[in-house]
């Protein structure tokens, strides 16, 4: 693992399964393609900092009738000291027709052995086979709010209840992290990315 400055160059696509970025690391060492599912909190721009390179290695994926080979770094983590936007010329160099990680993680072959289905719970010959709510009984009505609450709850697991500043887990699934960052903006807040947390906008 090795600290190194450079500027991150971020470019957002908009892929199938919603927004996603993929980044270039230009360093003294070389030039790398950056694919963190971090990435995807940042809006479009260049980064300036210094960055934990946890791995550097090849790595293929296959698009539009073509293979692809790219030097890809994995990054352990960054501080940033400087924003800027990218130019239209910069925005061109960062390939349009990059794969959504997603699907390139979709792509990858599947493990050799199969994972042990688990078995059923046998049943017990008390579970009842007949709905014994009482006749004329209702549910009691579930209003909207609590609807809302009880899914951002579900969707943002640990951080709920949310405070005025939220920093996500970059470890969960990238479809989540998307839905957390989509989630987040609809409820007023903003990414910080010098802080690389999302704060509470004031009202």
């Amino acid at each position: 693992m090795i600290t190194i400055p450079g500027q991150l160059a971020i470019k957002t696509i908009h892929g199938r399964n919603g927004d996603f970025n993929v980044g270039r690391l230009a360093t003294s060492i070389g030039e790398f393609v950056v694919k963190n599912a971090e990435l995807d909190q940042y809006d479009e721009g260049k980064y300036d900092g210094d960055f934990v390179i946890a791995e550097i290695r090849p790595s293929t994926y296959t698009a539009n009738g073509r293979m692809v080979i790219e030097i890809r770094a994995h990054l352990g983590g960054m501080t940033l000291s400087n924003i800027d936007a990218l130019s239209r010329d910069e925005a061109r160099r960062l390939s349009p027709q990059e794969v959504d990680p997603i699907d390139e993680e979709a792509q990858a072959p599947a493990p050799a052995t199969p994972p042990a289905k688990p078995k059923a719970k046998p049943r017990s010959p008390r579970d009842p086979l007949v709905d014994t709510t009482p006749f004329g009984s209702e549910p009691a009505p579930v209003s909207a709010a609590a609807s809302a609450e009880a899914d951002d709850a579900a969707l943002f697991g640990a951080l709920w209840p949310l405070g005025e500043t939220v920093k996500l887990d970059a470890t969960v699934d990238r479809r989540v992290l998307r839905q957390q960052r989509d989630r987040l903006d609809k409820l007023g807040y903003e990414f910080a990315p010098l802080s690389q947390d999302w704060h509470l906008k004031a009202a």
